[in-house]
Protein backbone atom coordinates (compact mmCIF):
# COMPACT_ATOMS: atom_id res chain seq x y z
CA UNK A 1 0.00 0.00 0.00
CA UNK A 2 1.00 3.59 -0.61
CA UNK A 3 1.87 5.44 2.11
CA UNK A 4 -0.14 8.72 1.57
CA UNK A 5 1.38 11.92 2.62
CA UNK A 6 0.52 13.50 6.21
CA UNK A 7 -2.35 16.59 5.28
CA UNK A 8 -2.00 18.23 8.51
CA UNK A 9 1.94 17.86 8.28
CA UNK A 10 3.26 21.62 8.92
CA UNK A 11 6.45 22.78 6.93
CA UNK A 12 8.62 24.38 9.47
CA UNK A 13 9.36 27.87 9.69
CA UNK A 14 12.67 29.60 7.87
CA UNK A 15 15.09 30.06 10.52
CA UNK A 16 15.86 33.49 11.39
CA UNK A 17 18.67 34.62 10.08
CA UNK A 18 20.01 37.32 12.64
CA UNK A 19 22.91 40.06 12.33
CA UNK A 20 24.89 40.84 14.99
CA UNK A 21 26.76 44.41 14.39
CA UNK A 22 29.41 46.20 16.34
CA UNK A 23 32.03 48.48 15.83
CA UNK A 24 36.12 49.05 16.63
CA UNK A 25 38.07 52.54 16.90
CA UNK A 26 35.47 54.84 17.34
CA UNK A 27 37.46 56.41 20.70
CA UNK A 28 41.66 56.43 18.27
CA UNK A 29 42.77 59.76 17.40
CA UNK A 30 43.76 58.12 13.59
CA UNK A 31 42.66 55.68 11.24
CA UNK A 32 39.62 54.37 9.96
CA UNK A 33 36.62 53.35 11.95
CA UNK A 34 35.57 49.61 11.40
CA UNK A 35 32.11 47.89 11.55
CA UNK A 36 31.14 44.00 11.20
CA UNK A 37 28.15 41.97 10.91
CA UNK A 38 28.02 38.93 11.07
CA UNK A 39 25.11 36.07 11.17
CA UNK A 40 25.96 32.65 12.90
CA UNK A 41 25.51 29.18 11.66
CA UNK A 42 23.39 27.39 14.55
CA UNK A 43 24.80 24.06 13.33
CA UNK A 44 28.05 25.10 13.66
CA UNK A 45 28.63 26.74 17.04
CA UNK A 46 31.48 28.90 17.92
CA UNK A 47 32.98 28.20 21.26
CA UNK A 48 34.54 31.20 23.51
CA UNK A 49 32.57 34.26 21.25
CA UNK A 50 33.04 37.12 23.96
CA UNK A 51 33.33 40.94 23.78
CA UNK A 52 36.84 41.39 21.84
CA UNK A 53 38.14 44.13 24.46
CA UNK A 54 38.11 40.77 26.83
CA UNK A 55 40.07 38.33 24.50
CA UNK A 56 43.88 38.31 24.38
CA UNK A 57 44.88 39.92 20.46
CA UNK A 58 45.78 36.01 19.54
CA UNK A 59 42.58 34.67 21.19
CA UNK A 60 40.90 37.18 18.75
CA UNK A 61 42.95 35.90 16.19
CA UNK A 62 41.44 32.48 16.09
CA UNK A 63 38.07 32.92 16.87
CA UNK A 64 38.17 35.50 13.82
CA UNK A 65 39.41 32.63 11.71
CA UNK A 66 36.53 30.73 13.01
CA UNK A 67 34.46 33.18 12.65
CA UNK A 68 35.25 33.52 8.68
CA UNK A 69 35.03 30.28 8.19
CA UNK A 70 31.64 29.26 10.07
CA UNK A 71 29.17 31.85 9.75
CA UNK A 72 26.62 31.84 7.42
CA UNK A 73 27.28 35.35 6.45
CA UNK A 74 29.95 37.97 7.68
CA UNK A 75 31.24 41.47 6.46
CA UNK A 76 33.28 44.38 7.63
CA UNK A 77 33.46 48.17 6.32
CA UNK A 78 35.00 50.79 7.40
CA UNK A 79 34.41 54.68 7.13
CA UNK A 80 38.22 56.83 6.42
CA UNK A 81 39.65 59.42 8.39
CA UNK A 82 38.24 62.31 5.79
CA UNK A 83 34.66 60.40 6.57
CA UNK A 84 35.09 60.85 9.77
CA UNK A 85 36.24 64.17 9.86
CA UNK A 86 33.37 65.15 7.81
CA UNK A 87 30.43 63.10 8.88
CA UNK A 88 31.77 62.80 13.11
CA UNK A 89 32.74 59.94 14.24
CA UNK A 90 29.21 58.69 15.42
CA UNK A 91 27.60 59.17 11.79
CA UNK A 92 30.44 57.73 10.17
CA UNK A 93 30.29 54.89 12.51
CA UNK A 94 26.44 54.46 11.80
CA UNK A 95 27.25 54.77 8.40
CA UNK A 96 30.20 51.69 8.42
CA UNK A 97 27.72 49.68 10.23
CA UNK A 98 25.01 49.88 7.35
CA UNK A 99 27.90 49.12 4.75
CA UNK A 100 28.68 45.76 6.87
CA UNK A 101 24.99 44.88 6.79
CA UNK A 102 24.23 45.65 3.10
CA UNK A 103 27.47 44.03 2.41
CA UNK A 104 25.98 40.70 3.76
CA UNK A 105 26.31 37.34 1.03
CA UNK A 106 22.63 36.52 2.67
CA UNK A 107 19.96 38.85 3.63
CA UNK A 108 19.07 39.07 7.44
CA UNK A 109 15.82 39.28 8.99
CA UNK A 110 16.98 40.59 12.29
CA UNK A 111 19.76 42.71 13.02
CA UNK A 112 21.15 43.27 16.32
CA UNK A 113 23.35 46.07 16.84
CA UNK A 114 25.67 46.83 19.48
CA UNK A 115 24.63 50.34 21.64
CA UNK A 116 21.92 52.43 22.00
CA UNK A 117 21.97 53.70 17.94
CA UNK A 118 20.70 52.28 15.10
CA UNK A 119 22.08 53.13 11.72
CA UNK A 120 19.47 54.23 9.22
CA UNK A 121 18.32 52.82 6.04
CA UNK A 122 19.02 49.00 7.32
CA UNK A 123 17.44 45.98 5.64
CA UNK A 124 15.37 44.49 7.58
CA UNK A 125 14.16 45.37 11.08
CA UNK A 126 16.67 46.41 14.14
CA UNK A 127 17.18 46.54 17.72
CA UNK A 128 19.71 48.28 19.59
CA UNK A 129 21.50 45.88 22.59
CA UNK A 130 23.06 48.06 25.17
CA UNK A 131 26.17 45.71 26.17
CA UNK A 132 25.10 43.10 23.27
CA UNK A 133 28.75 42.47 22.37
CA UNK A 134 29.05 40.26 25.81
CA UNK A 135 25.15 39.23 25.70
CA UNK A 136 24.59 38.16 22.03
CA UNK A 137 26.92 35.67 20.33
CA UNK A 138 26.25 37.15 16.56
CA UNK A 139 27.47 40.68 18.27
CA UNK A 140 30.33 39.08 19.84
CA UNK A 141 31.46 38.09 16.46
CA UNK A 142 31.01 41.15 15.19
CA UNK A 143 32.69 42.67 17.96
CA UNK A 144 36.06 39.99 17.10
CA UNK A 145 35.95 40.67 13.39
CA UNK A 146 35.71 44.31 13.46
CA UNK A 147 38.34 44.73 16.28
CA UNK A 148 40.69 42.08 14.19
CA UNK A 149 40.77 44.48 11.32
CA UNK A 150 40.92 47.63 13.28
CA UNK A 151 43.96 46.32 14.66
CA UNK A 152 45.76 44.60 11.20
CA UNK A 153 45.08 48.42 10.14
CA UNK A 154 46.80 50.27 12.92
CA UNK A 155 49.93 47.64 12.20
CA UNK A 156 49.85 48.47 8.37
CA UNK A 157 49.73 52.29 9.78
CA UNK A 158 53.24 51.42 11.67
CA UNK A 159 54.67 50.34 8.96
CA UNK A 160 53.64 53.22 6.68
CA UNK A 161 54.39 55.57 10.02
CA UNK A 162 56.93 53.84 12.31
CA UNK A 163 57.96 57.21 14.82
CA UNK A 164 54.01 57.53 16.18
CA UNK A 165 54.26 53.64 17.09
CA UNK A 166 50.54 52.60 16.38
CA UNK A 167 51.16 49.02 16.68
CA UNK A 168 51.85 49.84 20.47
CA UNK A 169 48.89 52.56 21.26
CA UNK A 170 46.78 51.34 18.55
CA UNK A 171 45.28 54.71 18.03
CA UNK A 172 44.19 55.96 21.19
CA UNK A 173 45.25 58.55 22.82
CA UNK A 174 47.62 57.19 25.03
CA UNK A 175 50.64 59.02 26.50
CA UNK A 176 52.66 57.80 24.36
CA UNK A 177 50.79 58.53 21.60
CA UNK A 178 50.40 62.03 22.44
CA UNK A 179 54.12 62.51 22.89
CA UNK A 180 54.86 61.41 19.18
CA UNK A 181 51.86 63.31 18.05
CA UNK A 182 53.39 66.75 19.61
CA UNK A 183 56.89 65.50 18.87
CA UNK A 184 56.22 65.12 15.19
CA UNK A 185 52.92 66.42 15.08
CA UNK A 186 49.96 65.07 13.14
CA UNK A 187 50.76 62.56 9.96
CA UNK A 188 47.75 61.82 7.26
CA UNK A 189 45.91 58.93 9.17
CA UNK A 190 45.50 61.51 12.10
CA UNK A 191 41.03 62.60 12.60
CA UNK A 192 41.95 66.33 12.29
CA UNK A 193 38.29 66.64 13.81
CA UNK A 194 39.87 64.98 16.80
CA UNK A 195 40.35 67.61 19.95
CA UNK A 196 43.72 66.59 20.30
CA UNK A 197 45.03 66.55 17.03
CA UNK A 198 42.78 69.47 16.31
CA UNK A 199 44.48 71.80 18.86
CA UNK A 200 48.05 70.64 17.82
CA UNK A 201 46.95 72.25 14.26
CA UNK A 202 46.25 75.52 15.13
CA UNK A 203 48.67 75.89 17.49
CA UNK A 204 51.15 75.28 14.50
CA UNK A 205 49.23 78.12 12.88
CA UNK A 206 49.33 80.62 15.17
Amino acid sequence: MTEQPDLFAVTPPLPDWIAGVDEAGRGPLAGPVFAAAVILDPDRPIAGLADSKKLSARRREILAAQIRERALAWAVAQADVETIDRLNILRATLLAMRQACDALARPPQLILVDGNRLPTGLPCPARAVIGGDALEPAISAASILAKTARDACCLALHAQYPHYAFDQHKGYGTALHLERLVQFGPCPAHRRSFAPVRRLLQDKQA
